[in-house]
């Protein structure tokens, strides 16, 4: 049976005296403190906390694949998503790198200046496409030759029907959350 949630002495403290907001955009509960985790109770039942403690376990099981190249992760992962063959701009590529636009152009920049990544003319003088070099798909192959072992090893020891299990609710929570309304900074939020 989970413990019954308690708010932070320092929530408590900053809430004490405020009147919520009324309404039915705004529920009271949500604004009561103690509704609010703290302590192990908030690391060990927060889903963005399990989301991150997941990336980074995994991720550390193929970094020093990427270190051993002199590349970082994301920079794989645009080496992956060229992989394919066909050319991208760089909405795709921040699209299925989950790169921010500022950090893909300097991703792009290192790419290129180390000739894994090739400018592609496109019909769009807005867009700025990129292919893989020969060098790059060598290097994305060496990669995954080098980093297939670790990957089988995860799927093992978690279980195939599991990870497929994992990788669907992890795709649905995905569109789920696209689809609520945003949280602007003014929202209370």
């Amino acid at each position: 049976m989970k413990a019954p949630l308690r708010a932070s002495p320092a929530c408590t403290a900053k809430t004490r005296g405020v009147t919520p907001p009324t309404g039915t955009d705004f529920p009271r509960a949500l604004f009561a403190p103690d509704t609010i985790p703290s302590g192990k109770d908030y690391y060990e039942h927060s889903l963005t906390v399990a989301l991150l403690r997941a990336r980074e376990v995994t991720m550390r099981r193929f970094k020093h694949f990427a270190d051993a190249h002199d590349l970082s992760l994301p920079q794989w992962r645009v080496l992956r998503a060229l992989a394919d063959g066909e050319p991208l701009d760089a909405g795709t590529l921040c699209r299925r790198c989950v790169i921010l636009p500022p950090s893909l152009t300097r991703i792009l920049r290192a790419l290129c200046e180390r000739g894994l990544i090739a400018p592609v003319p496109s019909p769009d003088a807005r867009r700025h496409t990129v292919r893989l070099t020969e060098a790059g798909q060598e290097l994305f192959c060496t990669l995954v030759v080098q980093s297939e072992s670790t990957r089988r090893e995860i799927d093992a020891a978690f279980g195939p029907e599991k990870m497929a299990l994992l990788l669907d609710l992890l795709n649905e929570l995905r569109s789920t959350t696209e689809t609520l309304p945003d949280i602007t900074p003014d929202s209370g939020a």
